[in-house]
Order: C-alpha cells, then structure tokens, then sequence
C-alpha cells in the first residue's frame, strides 16, 4: 500500500513539489513543507466524509467518474504550459467539499506555520487537491474497494496507520472553531514537532529535513 510518505519521496512527489512552487513562485522548500501538512489533511477530511455510507458513497463517485490517477500519468504536462484553470477550479470545489466552513482556519494554520500567506496557500492546495484526489483514485481502484469499510481502511493505511488520537487532532482541526490551539498539535503532529506524538508526524517530519 503506497501512502504519503512514499509520494512524497518518490520522484513523482519531487515533481509535484517543484511543480507547484513554480506554478505559485513560491519556494520549493517552503511548497514542501505545505504538502507535507496539507495532504494529510485532505486525506484525513475523506476519512471523516466516508464515516457516512453517503458521504463515502460520494466519494467512490468522485473517484471512479473523474479522479482515477490519469492525472498522475503526466504531471510534466500539467505543470508545463501552466496549471489549466480547469484543474485549479475543481481543486477549489474538492476544498469546499472537503473542509467546508473549516478552509480558512486549515489556510491559516498552514500559513502560520509554513511562513507563506493563507492566498499561497489557498492557491497550494487548489492545485494539490485534485492530484491527491487522483492518488487516492488510483489506489481505490488498485485495492478494488468498493465500499464505506473499504474506504476506511485505504484512508486509514495511506495515512499510515494513524493512532486514534492523531486522527482525532486532524478531525477536530477540521471541526475546528478557530481558537486556534489545536491547529498548533495538528500542525507539530504532521511537522514532527512534536516529538512524542510518533506516527505521521515523525514520517513526515524528517521527509525534508526538518
């Protein structure tokens, strides 16, 4: 099972990450970190939607209609002429599914914690979105899930195997009512700041030298 951590690594991730630096003129270190916490958090705001046989059911949808991984097949042309502002808008539509009236604390907490401004970051993630949408596609199809259970399972082991309270902080940071203090655990978890907590954030932690 292929989580985050392998695509981050492997040589599709380095393009992702210099593709999107480029796309937005931000720098690749910085764009980086951003992935590294944002796309967690994507897949742990799936995680909370498939918790409902409609919300999974919805995104099996999503994933067998439009996101299957084609997008993977040439990321080169995606970032070459510029990102199609096709690919952007459904970006912003996944966001709007995903986190809902939680997107400006999540812009926030990754803003703060990243040093670029939340309109960097919105413009990160609407071009990360869909490409994660497209991982998870692929890996949908590969496991042949095809159910709520399944789903469950997939998010769960590409998010490495979360214990319960890693994945409770990324659910209550999308539920998030802007205090702001559990964006600070959520945000050491996924950077590895916070040593203890182990799991995603000590994988992701050193995956760029921090």
């Amino acid at each position: 099972m292929s989580g985050l951590l392998d695509l981050l690594n492997s040589p599709m991730g380095k393009q992702l990450i210099s593709g999107v630096a480029g796309q937005t003129g931000q720098p690749e270190n910085k764009t980086a970190d951003v992935l590294s916490m944002a796309m967690p958090l994507l897949l742990g705001a799936m995680k909370k939607n498939v918790s409902s046989p409609q919300g999974a059911q919805g995104l099996m949808n999503a994933l067998s209609n439009k996101h299957d991984g084609s997008i993977l097949d040439n990321l080169g042309g995606l970032f070459g002429g510029g990102v199609d502002e096709a690919v952007t808008n459904d970006g912003a539509g996944i966001l709007g599914h995903l986190f809902g009236g939680s997107q400006p604390n999540v812009e926030n907490a990754l803003s703060e914690k990243s040093g670029l401004d939340a309109g960097s970051i919105a413009n990160i993630l609407k071009i990360a979105a869909p490409i994660v949408m497209g991982f998870v596609g692929r890996q949908t199809a590969q496991s042949n899930v095809s159910d709520a259970n399944g789903m469950n399972s997939l998010l769960g082991s590409m998010l490495g195997g979360q214990p319960e309270q890693n994945q409770s902080l990324i659910t209550t940071l999308l539920d998030a009512d802007g205090d702001g203090s559990i964006l600070d655990d959520v945000a050491g978890m996924v950077m590895g700041t916070n040593k203890k907590s182990g799991g995603l954030g000590g994988l992701l932690g050193g995956l760029f030298g921090k």
